[in-house]
């Protein structure tokens, strides 16, 4: 397998700087979103949440051609710039995921293609943004950041890792085995990376995923093997995954976290009960709380934060962007969150 790192420009682009204009950095975050579910919410949050950290960037969605149309104008009337994509599936076998829905996620190699950016930071949908991450976009060219991962959970136990004790979060609590050869290499979870799209190396990914047997991990573990040789890990400040709350608490400031990853079972926040494990700790309802303050902002709303918003005349919103914000109670702001306290 090969990867390139070769920056693919547009023509106008091209043409501005011949004319010796300095175009601005080609720069967004980018999500991606399948069927017509309640994830939409997640990535509508998400949207806020980049606008009250005033990221300078758009928040763009690879969406499935499943996605429905009203969900996409609430993506728009949230200022996301939508593309669609076409599914990327593994190849046939008999590889039970981790979670039935990981067979999809292999869609998310579609966004290399996105070569009208030179630098993007994808987001899992299940991800809010509570401090500026802009400045990631200045780290150098050419490598492929993320967070590492934790092995501690259960829905890592058919793992070598998982299954000896053994976490690159504590690599000194249990030793890897000499009997086991050399350490597994570093691993990153995928919910979050910064990467350089490029044509050549999408092309590459695709023709690579063909000839590679899908493992517990789906796309995770394929991006893993992928882009080991060039993967520079960055704190975990950036990724929180939740379970580091109760696996690796040592490891966790809260006060200097700047991304939350809602990915442990019964955490989604517009579906949480706090019925699941772990889902009662205050910490977690704390961050609960926090994700419902962004997403029921309306001074966060896209349509509250431009100067020449769309209206009807009588300063009130369209009657497309009403409806968009109000069908079928996708971004109605009804729900129950345990107090934190």
């Amino acid at each position: 397998m090969s990867f390139s790192t070769e920056i693919i420009t547009t023509e106008p682009l091209a043409a501005a700087a011949t004319n010796g204009i300095v175009a601005k950095p080609r720069r967004a975050f980018v999500t991606f979103l399948a069927g017509n579910g309640d994830y939409v919410k997640g990535v509508v949050g998400l949207a806020k949440g980049l606008r009250k950290v005033k990221s300078e960037y758009p928040l763009v969605v690879a969406v499935l051609p499943d996605v429905p149309e009203d969900h996409r104008k609430i993506l728009h009337s949230q200022g996301c710039i939508v593309r669609e994509i076409e599914p990327v599936y593994p190849p046939e076998n008999q590889t039970q995921f981790a979670m039935a829905y990981y067979v999809i996620n292999y869609s998310k190699l579609r966004i290399w293609e996105f070569v009208e950016y030179e630098k993007m930071i994808y987001l899992d949908g299940d991800i809010q943004v509570f401090s500026n991450i802009d400045h990631l976009f200045e780290e150098p060219d050419g490598y492929f950041y993320a967070v590492m991962d934790c092995f501690c959970e259960k829905n890592w136990s058919n793992s070598p890792q998982f299954k000896i004790g053994y976490c690159q979060q504590c690599p000194e609590t249990v030793h890897w085995p000499a009997e086991m050869g050399s350490p597994p290499p570093l691993y990153f979870n995928a919910g979050m990376f910064v990467y350089q799209p490029n044509l050549l190396t999408y092309s590459d990914l695709l023709d690579t995923l063909k000839i590679s047997t899908p493992t517990l991990f789906a796309e995770q573990d394929f991006l893993n093997h992928y882009f080991k040789d060039i993967y520079k890990p960055i704190p975990n400040v950036y990724n929180l995954v939740l379970a580091m709350l109760w696996r690796h608490p040592e490891n966790v400031d809260l006060n200097q976290v700047n991304v939350v990853h809602y990915c442990a079972n019964g955490s989604k926040p517009w579906r949480f009960t706090g019925d699941d494990e772990n889902m009662d700790r205050n910490d977690i309802k704390m961050l609960v709380k926090k994700w419902w303050e962004i997403y029921e902002d309306e001074s966060l709303d896209y349509i509250n934060t431009v100067p020449s918003a769309p209206t009807t005349g009588d300063n009130k919103l369209s009657p497309l962007l009403a409806a968009a914000l109000t069908e079928d109670g996708d971004v109605a702001h009804q729900r129950t969150v345990p107090s934190a306290a």
